[in-house]
Protein backbone atom coordinates (compact mmCIF):
# COMPACT_ATOMS: atom_id res chain seq x y z
CA UNK A 1 0.00 0.00 0.00
CA UNK A 2 1.01 3.36 -0.42
CA UNK A 3 1.88 5.68 2.20
CA UNK A 4 -0.42 8.81 3.63
CA UNK A 5 1.90 11.12 1.73
CA UNK A 6 1.82 9.41 -1.74
CA UNK A 7 -1.98 9.31 -1.69
CA UNK A 8 -2.00 13.06 -0.47
CA UNK A 9 0.03 13.98 -3.49
CA UNK A 10 -2.42 12.08 -5.98
CA UNK A 11 -5.20 13.37 -5.14
CA UNK A 12 -3.58 16.80 -5.87
CA UNK A 13 -4.15 15.72 -9.70
CA UNK A 14 -7.12 15.11 -11.86
CA UNK A 15 -7.85 11.37 -13.03
CA UNK A 16 -7.11 12.47 -16.51
CA UNK A 17 -3.89 12.78 -15.56
CA UNK A 18 -3.10 10.08 -13.34
CA UNK A 19 -4.16 7.76 -16.35
CA UNK A 20 -1.40 9.54 -18.41
CA UNK A 21 1.43 7.73 -16.22
CA UNK A 22 -0.23 4.95 -15.46
CA UNK A 23 -0.92 4.17 -19.20
CA UNK A 24 2.62 4.00 -19.22
CA UNK A 25 3.23 1.71 -16.58
CA UNK A 26 0.56 -0.75 -16.54
CA UNK A 27 0.77 -4.01 -18.39
CA UNK A 28 -3.17 -4.09 -19.31
CA UNK A 29 -4.73 -2.81 -22.57
CA UNK A 30 -4.86 0.74 -21.28
CA UNK A 31 -7.43 1.68 -24.10
CA UNK A 32 -9.95 -0.89 -22.71
CA UNK A 33 -9.13 -1.74 -19.13
CA UNK A 34 -8.71 -0.35 -15.49
CA UNK A 35 -11.43 2.20 -15.68
CA UNK A 36 -15.37 2.99 -16.08
CA UNK A 37 -16.55 2.68 -20.08
CA UNK A 38 -19.89 4.40 -19.10
CA UNK A 39 -20.65 7.16 -17.93
CA UNK A 40 -20.73 8.17 -14.52
CA UNK A 41 -22.43 11.24 -12.88
CA UNK A 42 -20.12 13.32 -10.03
CA UNK A 43 -22.48 14.99 -7.89
CA UNK A 44 -20.16 16.69 -5.49
CA UNK A 45 -17.49 18.25 -8.10
CA UNK A 46 -16.51 20.88 -5.75
CA UNK A 47 -15.09 18.28 -3.63
CA UNK A 48 -12.72 17.44 -5.97
CA UNK A 49 -10.82 14.07 -6.69
CA UNK A 50 -10.88 11.18 -4.20
CA UNK A 51 -8.14 8.55 -3.73
CA UNK A 52 -8.82 5.38 -1.66
CA UNK A 53 -8.53 1.24 -1.71
CA UNK A 54 -11.76 -0.36 -3.24
CA UNK A 55 -14.48 -1.66 -0.36
CA UNK A 56 -16.86 -3.59 -2.33
CA UNK A 57 -20.50 -4.54 -2.25
CA UNK A 58 -23.53 -5.66 -4.24
CA UNK A 59 -27.09 -4.46 -3.63
CA UNK A 60 -30.33 -5.33 -4.91
CA UNK A 61 -32.96 -2.27 -3.61
CA UNK A 62 -36.09 -3.75 -5.78
CA UNK A 63 -35.57 -7.08 -4.35
CA UNK A 64 -36.99 -7.57 -0.62
CA UNK A 65 -36.17 -11.08 0.06
CA UNK A 66 -33.42 -10.09 1.34
CA UNK A 67 -35.16 -8.62 4.51
CA UNK A 68 -34.95 -11.92 6.61
CA UNK A 69 -31.19 -11.40 6.54
CA UNK A 70 -31.21 -7.33 7.53
CA UNK A 71 -29.62 -7.14 10.72
CA UNK A 72 -27.00 -9.68 10.02
CA UNK A 73 -26.26 -8.50 6.70
CA UNK A 74 -25.90 -4.96 8.15
CA UNK A 75 -23.45 -6.06 11.00
CA UNK A 76 -21.37 -8.26 9.02
CA UNK A 77 -21.02 -5.87 6.11
CA UNK A 78 -20.00 -3.01 8.44
CA UNK A 79 -17.45 -5.21 10.04
CA UNK A 80 -15.50 -6.00 6.61
CA UNK A 81 -15.84 -1.97 6.39
CA UNK A 82 -14.29 -0.99 9.62
CA UNK A 83 -11.69 -3.56 9.15
CA UNK A 84 -10.21 -2.75 5.36
CA UNK A 85 -7.24 -0.62 5.76
CA UNK A 86 -7.76 3.11 4.32
CA UNK A 87 -8.73 5.40 3.32
CA UNK A 88 -11.38 3.56 1.42
CA UNK A 89 -14.24 3.86 -1.74
CA UNK A 90 -17.01 1.86 -1.51
CA UNK A 91 -17.92 0.44 -4.74
CA UNK A 92 -21.22 -0.78 -5.22
CA UNK A 93 -22.77 -2.49 -7.59
CA UNK A 94 -26.97 -2.53 -7.77
CA UNK A 95 -28.59 -5.57 -9.61
CA UNK A 96 -31.51 -3.34 -10.76
CA UNK A 97 -29.54 -1.54 -13.01
CA UNK A 98 -30.98 -0.45 -15.64
CA UNK A 99 -33.55 0.30 -13.29
CA UNK A 100 -33.23 2.29 -10.48
CA UNK A 101 -35.54 1.41 -6.88
CA UNK A 102 -33.54 2.82 -4.31
CA UNK A 103 -29.62 4.40 -2.83
CA UNK A 104 -27.77 2.37 -0.49
CA UNK A 105 -26.02 5.86 -0.02
CA UNK A 106 -27.96 9.29 1.70
CA UNK A 107 -26.69 11.06 4.54
CA UNK A 108 -26.92 8.32 7.46
CA UNK A 109 -24.70 5.98 5.59
CA UNK A 110 -22.34 9.07 4.14
CA UNK A 111 -21.94 9.70 7.79
CA UNK A 112 -21.80 6.31 9.25
CA UNK A 113 -19.05 5.32 6.39
CA UNK A 114 -17.21 8.30 7.19
CA UNK A 115 -16.85 7.23 10.76
CA UNK A 116 -15.66 3.63 9.20
CA UNK A 117 -12.61 5.27 7.76
CA UNK A 118 -14.25 5.58 3.67
CA UNK A 119 -13.74 8.85 2.17
CA UNK A 120 -16.57 7.96 -0.72
CA UNK A 121 -18.25 6.01 -3.25
CA UNK A 122 -18.79 4.43 -6.46
CA UNK A 123 -22.28 3.04 -7.45
CA UNK A 124 -24.19 1.98 -10.68
CA UNK A 125 -27.36 3.01 -9.08
CA UNK A 126 -28.88 6.01 -7.50
CA UNK A 127 -28.31 8.07 -4.53
CA UNK A 128 -30.13 10.47 -2.37
CA UNK A 129 -29.26 13.38 -0.17
CA UNK A 130 -26.85 15.19 -2.07
CA UNK A 131 -26.27 18.05 -0.11
CA UNK A 132 -26.30 16.82 3.39
CA UNK A 133 -23.62 13.71 1.50
CA UNK A 134 -21.50 17.20 0.53
CA UNK A 135 -22.04 18.68 3.54
CA UNK A 136 -20.24 15.20 5.17
CA UNK A 137 -17.34 15.40 2.92
CA UNK A 138 -18.61 11.96 1.26
CA UNK A 139 -18.16 12.16 -2.31
CA UNK A 140 -20.22 9.64 -4.80
CA UNK A 141 -20.00 9.09 -8.61
CA UNK A 142 -22.96 7.48 -9.31
CA UNK A 143 -25.32 6.69 -12.66
CA UNK A 144 -28.15 8.94 -11.32
CA UNK A 145 -30.38 10.77 -8.43
CA UNK A 146 -33.33 8.74 -6.86
CA UNK A 147 -36.02 9.61 -4.55
CA UNK A 148 -35.95 6.60 -1.68
CA UNK A 149 -34.24 3.49 -0.28
CA UNK A 150 -36.28 0.75 -1.18
CA UNK A 151 -34.89 -2.66 -0.02
CA UNK A 152 -31.72 -1.55 0.18
CA UNK A 153 -29.55 -4.04 2.32
CA UNK A 154 -26.13 -5.62 1.98
CA UNK A 155 -25.98 -8.73 -0.46
CA UNK A 156 -22.88 -9.58 -1.32
CA UNK A 157 -19.19 -7.68 0.23
CA UNK A 158 -15.79 -8.53 -0.26
CA UNK A 159 -16.13 -9.62 -3.83
CA UNK A 160 -15.34 -9.38 -7.57
CA UNK A 161 -17.78 -6.21 -8.46
CA UNK A 162 -19.10 -4.69 -11.62
CA UNK A 163 -19.71 -0.98 -11.99
CA UNK A 164 -19.94 1.09 -15.14
CA UNK A 165 -18.55 -1.63 -17.16
CA UNK A 166 -15.63 -2.09 -15.13
CA UNK A 167 -14.59 -5.10 -13.14
CA UNK A 168 -13.07 -3.69 -9.43
CA UNK A 169 -11.39 -6.24 -7.11
CA UNK A 170 -11.55 -5.48 -3.23
CA UNK A 171 -8.39 -3.48 -2.36
CA UNK A 172 -7.91 -2.12 -5.70
CA UNK A 173 -6.27 1.48 -5.35
CA UNK A 174 -8.92 3.83 -6.69
CA UNK A 175 -8.36 7.75 -8.38
CA UNK A 176 -11.80 9.33 -9.29
CA UNK A 177 -13.11 12.50 -9.94
CA UNK A 178 -15.61 14.10 -12.03
CA UNK A 179 -14.18 12.32 -14.95
CA UNK A 180 -14.38 8.61 -13.77
CA UNK A 181 -12.45 6.51 -12.13
CA UNK A 182 -9.25 4.31 -12.28
CA UNK A 183 -8.83 1.13 -10.72
CA UNK A 184 -5.33 0.46 -10.20
CA UNK A 185 -3.67 -3.12 -9.59
CA UNK A 186 -1.11 -3.74 -6.74
CA UNK A 187 1.83 -3.93 -8.69
CA UNK A 188 1.43 -0.61 -10.90
CA UNK A 189 0.87 1.21 -7.57
CA UNK A 190 4.48 1.82 -6.48
CA UNK A 191 5.55 4.28 -9.53
CA UNK A 192 1.77 5.38 -10.40
CA UNK A 193 2.72 8.77 -8.50
CA UNK A 194 6.23 9.49 -10.58
CA UNK A 195 4.74 8.22 -13.54
CA UNK A 196 2.01 10.96 -13.74
CA UNK A 197 4.38 13.39 -12.44
CA UNK A 198 6.72 12.58 -15.48
CA UNK A 199 4.13 12.78 -18.21
CA UNK A 200 2.42 16.09 -16.96
CA UNK A 201 5.79 17.92 -16.79
CA UNK A 202 6.83 16.44 -20.00
CA UNK A 203 3.59 17.28 -22.17
CA UNK A 204 4.02 21.05 -20.47
CA UNK A 205 8.02 21.38 -21.64
CA UNK A 206 7.19 20.09 -25.16
CA UNK A 207 3.16 20.45 -26.39
CA UNK A 208 1.88 22.82 -24.31
CA UNK A 209 5.07 25.20 -24.72
CA UNK A 210 4.90 24.57 -28.81
CA UNK A 211 0.89 25.61 -28.68
CA UNK A 212 1.83 28.49 -26.33
CA UNK A 213 4.94 30.23 -28.45
CA UNK A 214 3.27 30.73 -31.70
CA UNK A 215 3.07 34.35 -31.93
CA UNK A 216 4.64 36.27 -35.29
CA UNK A 217 5.03 32.49 -36.92
CA UNK A 218 3.80 31.25 -39.89
CA UNK A 219 1.50 28.70 -40.13
CA UNK A 220 3.74 26.20 -41.46
CA UNK A 221 6.47 27.18 -38.67
CA UNK A 222 3.88 26.83 -36.34
CA UNK A 223 2.59 23.15 -37.73
CA UNK A 224 6.66 22.32 -38.00
CA UNK A 225 7.43 23.31 -34.55
CA UNK A 226 3.79 21.12 -33.53
CA UNK A 227 6.09 18.32 -35.34
CA UNK A 228 8.95 18.71 -33.25
CA UNK A 229 7.10 19.06 -29.62
CA UNK A 230 5.17 15.79 -30.85
CA UNK A 231 8.40 13.80 -31.06
CA UNK A 232 9.94 15.38 -28.23
CA UNK A 233 7.05 14.39 -26.19
CA UNK A 234 7.78 10.86 -27.49
CA UNK A 235 11.09 10.69 -27.20
CA UNK A 236 11.28 11.20 -23.21
CA UNK A 237 8.57 9.05 -22.57
CA UNK A 238 10.68 6.51 -24.88
CA UNK A 239 13.70 7.48 -22.88
CA UNK A 240 11.97 7.23 -19.47
CA UNK A 241 9.51 3.83 -19.70
CA UNK A 242 10.58 2.39 -23.22
CA UNK A 243 7.51 2.89 -25.45
CA UNK A 244 6.62 5.86 -27.10
CA UNK A 245 4.11 7.55 -24.71
CA UNK A 246 0.48 8.32 -25.64
CA UNK A 247 0.19 5.96 -29.32
CA UNK A 248 -1.15 8.73 -31.57
CA UNK A 249 2.75 9.95 -31.50
CA UNK A 250 3.70 6.49 -32.24
CA UNK A 251 3.81 7.16 -36.28
CA UNK A 252 5.34 10.70 -36.20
Amino acid sequence: MLTHAELLELKRWNTPTIYNGWEQITRRNAGKEGFNIEETHDFMPMLGAMVGYAVTLVIAPGDPSHLKDNISAWSEYRKYAASAPGPNIVVVQDLDKPDTYGSFWGEVNANLHRALGCVGAITDGGIRDVDEMTAAGFKVLARRLCVGHAFVIPVKWNCEVEVFGCKIQPGQLIHADKHGFLAINEEEEKELLNAARFMDTNECQTLIEAAKTVSGKTLDEILEAMDNAARNFGDQAKKRFGKSGEWIFDKI
